[in-house]
């Protein structure tokens, strides 16, 4: 990234982490356990992606006060760090190591963990309920939000791509069906993303161009997500190298092999930059896509 876009990025995620950090602050007396556990699994990192993504559609489209909704962008993080929590449970993934340090249901008992997913999950929608409650956007906008987010969470999203995921360990599975599992799994979020960056600016017709961009991209993300569980190291990921294989997880690169993986990863890459060009001003998010190509983490 230039130097431009690199303060553009670190002003985001500046204000993310502080928009985040105001969501746990009042820990009540006897939930207290629960509010750390929300705290911490917030705090613990990350490239904050969804909501900056939220916040660069918003801009791209004509939003004016980005300061006005950053509550709203931020509540998609709440989402994705739910479902890492709930990911890396025993019953789960297991995975002990997130982002560098001991996962929640390790720093927290495994019941507190696991209520502190539900709890983020549902505050997400608190958050948005209250925009409209409070004036900031208007009732139609909060029930296209809400109704765009749940079911980027739910059976046809998030959720079903984990059952998918589930069902489909220690099976050989061809690309078509984990090209759809990821889709729901890995894709549903980052398209959920985008496509409320839209909404929270009026722009409605330029959904269907979001939506396609956000495809295209997540597939990308997840297939070079694959590729660092095979090259990539416990320092630059913060957690277990190896794990797909270990769980005999069907991937990209277990069904493509790591050439071709790369070759679909730029492929993808292109046709959403393609997408994007439809929209004005689109320089920061050109490169920060290009930029996700080749990313470490």
């Amino acid at each position: 990234m230039n130097d431009t876009n690199k303060m553009l990025l670190e002003r985001y995620v500046q204000e993310i982490e502080k928009q985040l950090l105001k969501f746990t602050e009042e820990k009540p007396e006897l939930q207290g356990i629960v509010c750390e556990a929300m705290q911490y699994s917030l705090m613990a990192g990350g490239k904050r992606l969804r909501p900056v993504l939220v916040l660069e559609f918003y801009r791209m489209c004509g939003g004016k006060d980005a300061d006005s909704i950053i509550d709203i962008a931020c509540a998609i993080e709440l989402i994705h760090t739910f479902s890492l929590i709930h990911d890396d449970l025993p019953c789960m993934d297991n995975d002990d190591f997130r982002r560098g340090k001991p996962s929640c249901h390790k720093a927290f008992p495994e019941n507190i963990a696991l209520l502190a997913g539900d709890a983020l999950n549902t505050l997400a929608f608190e958050v948005i309920s209250n925009a409209a409650l409070d004036g900031r956007i208007s009732a139609e906008a909060a029930v296209m939000l809400i109704s765009v987010l749940s079911k980027a969470v739910g059976v046809e999203g998030m959720i079903g791509g984990q059952v998918m995921d589930l069902m489909s360990e220690g099976k050989d599975i061809d690309i078509e069906t984990l090209n759809r599992l990821q889709s729901c799994k890995t894709g549903a979020l980052i398209e959920a993303a985008c496509v409320m960056g839209v909404i929270l600016a009026g722009k409605f017709e330029m959904i269907p161009s979001a939506a396609d961009y956000a495809s295209a991209l997540g597939r990308a993300f997840q297939i070079v997500d694959d590729l660092l569980d095979v090259n990539g190291t416990f320092e630059e990921l913060g957690k277990p190298i190896g794990s797909d294989s270990e769980q005999n997880k069907s991937t990209y690169v277990s069904l493509l092999g790591v050439d071709r993986s790369k070759q679909i990863a730029a492929q993808l890459t292109m046709q959403a930059l393609g997408y994007l060009s439809k929209f004005d001003n689109n320089e920061f998010l050109s490169e920060m896509t290009d930029d996700l190509l080749s990313r470490r983490n």
